[in-house]
């Protein structure tokens, strides 16, 4: 769990809510069921338009990785490939065919497969980058749904500061009414700029972050098993997958 990504979300809202409250304002003054709406259903409807199906719905599959990341051992994935490496140069390629059967992380899979099968090195390279490049580009572009959001929260909640000025100006005659349409023209705003500056903005990066990391390890893999697939000594494939170990 990533307990920086909590801390950091809390300590956010509570230092507005504390400031609100320092300065005599309390908590039910940051409440409205309109401003919500109008903040929230104009930002999602906007990112919905702009965004393939596949992107939208990825975006919110990955979303918790921002509080549990997938998180890559490279030191011991280093090891792994290097056992593998010496299993190889053992037993031959077809050695690696039962350690492919138990694998369970498809990535991995996919390459002990082309390797058992005799594919060429570089094609061992060139399918797997594939692979690689294309989910990679995927996940990106759904980490990029949120920085839209983030960009379009702020724009909103001028809109429906706007529309709760309209109303005050509709009722000046009815001073009952102006509260309601002040209290929605000034939370709307909050909540548009709190939205994409506390949360979208800060979520879509960290996306990007854990996406990055998630190729570096695969960038490794592929290394890995390549080297292996040339037949490589084993103590040089270590020396250069140690390079990982130390980016990660």
């Amino acid at each position: 769990m990533d307990v920086l990504s909590l801390v950091g979300l809390l300590l956010g809202l509570v230092a507005i809510i504390g400031g609100n409250a320092m300065e005599g304002g309390h908590l039910g003054a940051l409440v409205n069921g309109p401003a919500f709406v109008i903040v929230v259903g104009g930002t999602v409807g906007a990112v919905m338009l702009q965004t393939p199906k596949n992107v939208f719905f990825r975006a919110f599959r990955i979303l918790p990785w921002v509080i549990k990341p997938p998180v890559a051992d490279f030191e011991q994935i280093r090891k792994q490939l290097i056992s593998w490496a010496y299993r190889s140069r053992k037993e031959g390629l077809l050695g690696l065919e039962s350690i492919a059967e138990t694998e369970h992380r498809e990535f991995y899979k996919k390459g002990l497969h082309l390797m058992v099968d005799g594919a060429e090195p570089e094609s061992i390279r060139t399918l797997l980058e594939t692979d690689l490049m294309l989910q990679e580009r995927l996940d990106l572009q759904a980490a990029k749904v949120f920085d839209g959001m983030g960009g379009y929260a702020p724009t909103i909640g001028i809109i429906g500061a706007v529309m709760g000025l309209i109303h005050v100006m509709g009722n000046l005659g009815d001073p009952s009414k102006l509260g309601a349409g002040i209290a929605t023209a000034f939370v709307a705003t909050i909540y548009g700029v709190g939205f994409a500056n506390l949360l979208l903005l800060p979520v879509g990066m960290k996306l990007r972050t854990v996406v990055r990391g998630l190729a570096l390890e695969k960038e490794l893999v592929v290394d890995g098993l390549v080297a292996i697939a040339e037949g490589e000594n084993p103590k040089l494939i270590d020396v250069r997958l140690e390079a990982y170990t130390q980016r990660a």
